[in-house]
């Protein structure tokens, strides 16, 4: 049986339908296919070097082994609890977004058996107080996968740290070793150290793959098996994309036209990479992109030390939603960005729409349609009003979303980031700015160390009433 696909799609930033001003023309095209061919080989060289290992991933035969009787070892649970923050929750979400039912968590039949699941990213009190009242008559029925490669995380630290105190006074101290599974280095760290000292289950984030391209690692599939979506088949679509992505020809690498194409706009003003779904099981995926392209693109230097505060600033809208809050800028406003649309052809179900009432014969023409087709009519609308007003557009279409088609897209964008930080000359895998925000945070919760830093804060701290109006 023919596997399910997704699809490149970048004829809506050509010069024929765009015109010679936004439109890319034959020659940009040449010029782009010359300029990049040698950055894939280099890239392909690289990877064989170890130098890029998320690469590896779709092939991590022991790994998935590894995970799979973890997710055997829960599956009393009813309950499962992510404990993590960007790149240690975001490819949860979109996966969780993406392969299951929209009332997963609210629907025992759509569950087909498998624990509820809970992803918590952030440190808002009201959010997390919520969610402990409730938990607190559940906590004997849940689990915890703490996710921190360092363990020294505020925020996950202070999540992991809250959780144990909750499990000691309920269950008893004995009781961590059973709700709690660490996702963490092999071998150093806060959480590697505590998770051997309390006997902790564990799992190993990979060496030399940051948080933002951990998704196909334990980090992201492990939640995955827990919620009963095909891992094998997610890995099996990332490995075809691989073989995609690995071609030396330009034209026959979507990876290196997307990369390409974006890079050329970013230079010619359009510095903004909007990614707007007409797919709600999508929609987790653009924020997923979000960090995966700010993260890895957005750098003060170049390779060789020379300043160039450079970066792509990506935006997720939804479709039809964003139609009715954003388009209107996107048109009208500077044409300074280039979409890209994820279009589905095969939804799996659909919806009819009821009849129109016969005071309202003008809705005539939405009666027993398809909502699958509005929603795809929605998409192609806005593209047409959008390329209208000059404005670029690429499509990446799924021919229908399965675990195989989302392995495709996210090696795709994965490699696509790597291919794009090639161009702009920059280091798609360090994030030297996320530091500075890190250690003042440090400094304002009295961590010793940094008690200089916290000097430092103060005046920035403080409030001024001079300026309060």
């Amino acid at each position: 049986m023919k596997e399910q696909q997704i699809k490149f799609y970048y004829k809506n930033v050509t010069e024929s339908v765009l015109g010679g001003e936004h439109g890319i023309s034959e020659k940009q095209f040449a010029a782009l296919a010359a300029k990049t061919e040698p950055l894939i080989e280099q890239l392909n060289a690289q990877r064989k070097a170890g130098k890029t290992r998320y690469r590896d991933l779709p092939y991590q035969t022991d790994t998935v082994k590894a995970v799979k009787a973890v997710a055997a070892q829960v599956k009393w649970c009813e309950n499962f609890v992510v404990l993590g923050i960007g790149g240690s929750a975001l490819g949860n979400i979109a996966l969780q977004t993406a392969m299951n039912p929209f009332m997963y968590n609210l629907d025992d039949k759509q569950r087909k058996g498998c624990p509820r699941l809970f992803v918590f990213d952030n440190v808002d009190p009201l959010q997390l107080s919520s969610f402990l009242s409730w938990l607190s008559d559940n906590l004997d029925k849940t689990v915890f996968n703490v996710i921190s490669k360092s363990g020294r995380t505020a925020e996950t630290a202070a999540q992991f740290l809250t959780i144990c105190q909750m499990l000691e006074e309920k269950l008893g101290k004995d009781s961590l070793k059973k709700h709690i599974i660490a996702t963490t280095d092999s071998q150093q760290g806060t959480l590697r150290k505590t998770a051997d000292a309390f006997g902790l289950t564990t799992l190993q984030v990979p060496d030399g793959v940051g948080g933002r391209f951990s998704v196909l690692s334990p980090v992201g599939l492990l939640s995955a098996a827990v919620c009963g979506i095909d891992i094998d088949r997610l890995l099996a679509g990332a490995a075809e994309m691989d073989k995609k992505v690995s071609q030396q020809t330009f034209y026959k690498n979507p990876a290196a036209v997307n990369a390409a194409i974006n890079w050329h706009y970013y230079n010619r003003g359009k510095k903004i990479s909007v990614m707007m779904s007409y797919s709600y099981a999508l929609k987790d995926f653009a924020d997923w992109y979000r960090q995966l392209w700010a993260e890895s693109l957005g750098k003060a230097k170049d390779l060789s030390g020379k300043e160039i505060f450079v970066g792509p600033t990506p935006v997720k809208a939804l479709g039809a939603t964003d139609q009715h809050s954003q388009v209107q800028l996107y048109r009208e406003g500077p044409n300074d960005k280039l979409f890209t649309f994820l279009a589905v052809e095969d939804f799996g179900v659909d919806v009819k729409i009821g009849a129109a009432p016969d005071i309202a014969p003008e809705l005539d023409y939405l009666s027993n349609q398809d909502m699958s087709r509005l929603l795809n009519s929605e998409r192609a609308g806005t593209e047409y009003a959008l390329l209208a007003s000059k404005r670029p557009c690429l499509t990446i279409a799924f021919e229908k979303i399965c675990p195989y088609t989302i392995g495709q897209f996210i090696y795709l964008l994965e490699t696509s980031t790597s291919i794009a930080a090639m161009l702009f000359d920059i280091n798609a895998y360090d994030q030297p700015a996320v530091e500075l925000g890190k250690e003042a945070t440090f400094a304002l919760m009295g961590q010793s160390d940094y008690a200089a830093l916290a000097e430092k804060i103060k005046p920035f701290a403080q409030i001024n009433d001079s300026f309060i109006i």
